[in-house]
């Protein structure tokens, strides 16, 4: 048996493939992403008009904001992100379920008595509560069922001020499921009609750290991004993952066999923009993800940051690319060389959009071609135009 690879000529925008995709979204093809935080929230609801079969690898990682309660409380990945992007996926259409939509991305007021928001859960929990009541059962059951195991475990000194609903139901789920995000994730994105499937890259309960090119280290997501604690004052020397918070405690974390079978099945790979340390390389990090994607023979996309990326402080254009192959090509194997890792850099066709150019020179030395298209509609934007992203993406499958 040989095997054969077919290359084809590709038009960006290619708008009669776009145009069969948005006919058929639950035929689209199947897009895979690894990444975290909020950057993706706008191309994610724009892809999905495509695609229902885009396929997205979230980093479990996260340390900040009200994730880092839940994960004080019950010591467990973190899971924000994960439930941000089903919501950014989920069907927002008449067919769709928006009585539970609104209740998993309600936020508890930071203002009031958390005496009163834990009355309000308990409500919640009963299903005597407004927001409870309009959702039908079985699916109001189910929920109950998870807000049950979550207020059943929840510490008393627990703050729930800030706190979304989504996110301790995703907490009651995994309580109640031994400690297994698969299970809740699944009844998650089934209760919304979430049209893609998300994964956390691992189910492990780690952190992240750097080391500094200054010696420093610092340990945990939110003191990396310049968002919950000042900017890094040193460009990152390498990025690991810590069993501890506090104190650097070297862990190791191995990708599941049924996220291997995802990313091996991708009709396209793309590191897109977000956080480059925290969101993107964060996933390259476990056992087998490198392997996984030098195995399958898609077309692999770079799209570097357009702002201004805290943890990129020093970093040029090239500078990205060579450090995304670095961690890509960590634990691969010798048997896969540069062109099974990244294949296209994609930007947006003005020269001034970015604050250096990747060389010819770089591209020619690791054999990836350059695509330039229109991917930004106004001038000094700070992201990419979501329809202009997603057009250019597709275009490739």
């Amino acid at each position: 048996m040989h095997t054969i690879h077919v290359t084809r000529a590709v038009v960006v925008p290619d708008l009669l493939r776009l145009e069969r995709y948005k006919k058929n979204p639950e035929l689209g093809p199947t897009l895979l992403f690894f990444s975290g935080g909020s950057a993706l929230t706008r191309l994610s609801s724009r892809l999905k008009e495509y695609s229902h079969n885009t396929i997205h690898m979230v980093t479990p990682f996260d340390s900040g904001g009200s994730s880092a309660v839940l994960r004080k409380a019950f010591d467990m990945p973190s899971i924000g992100d994960l439930r941000s992007r089903m919501m950014a996926l989920a069907d927002m259409s008449i067919t769709g379920h928006p009585n539970i939509y609104r209740l998993f991305t309600y936020r508890f007021s930071r203002e009031e008595e958390n005496g009163a928001l834990l009355e309000r859960l308990r409500r919640i929990c009963s299903g005597k509560e407004r927001l409870i009541r309009a959702v039908p059962n079985p699916m109001r059951r189910l929920i109950r069922i998870q807000l049950g195991y979550f207020l059943e475990r929840m510490p008393s000194s627990f703050d729930l001020r800030g706190a979304s609903i989504g996110n301790l139901i995703l907490a009651g789920g995994y309580l109640n499921n031994h400690k297994h995000l698969d299970p809740i994730i699944f009844l998650f994105s089934k209760l919304v009609n979430v049209h893609g499937t998300v994964r956390a890259i691992v189910n492990d309960d780690l952190h992240l750290g750097v080391t500094l090119e200054d010696g420093s280290q610092i340990l945990g997501q939110h003191r990396m991004t310049g968002k919950e604690c000042p900017p890094l004052a040193s460009p990152v020397k390498q990025l690991f993952l810590s069993a501890d918070l506090d104190q650097r405690e070297p862990a190791e974390a191995t990708l599941r066999k049924k996220n291997g079978k995802l990313i091996r099945r991708a009709e396209l790979i793309c590191y897109p923009p977000g956080s480059f340390y925290s969101s993107l390389i964060a996933n390259l990090l476990p056992n087998g993800v490198s392997r996984a994607i030098a195995t399958n023979h898609c077309p692999k996309v770079y799209v570097p940051n357009l702002g201004h990326d805290p943890e990129q402080i020093g970093m040029t254009m090239d500078d990205a690319i060579r450090t995304l192959l670095h961690y890509l090509q960590q634990g691969s194997g010798p048997q896969y060389d540069r062109g099974d890792f990244i294949n296209f850099v994609l930007i947006d066709s003005n020269p001034d959009t970015y604050p250096d150019r990747v060389s010819a020179l770089l591209l020619d030395e690791l054999g990836i071609q350059l695509i330039e298209t229109k991917l930004v509609r106004k001038r000094n934007a700070e992201q990419y135009d979501p329809a202009l992203l997603a057009s250019a993406l597709l275009s490739l499958t």
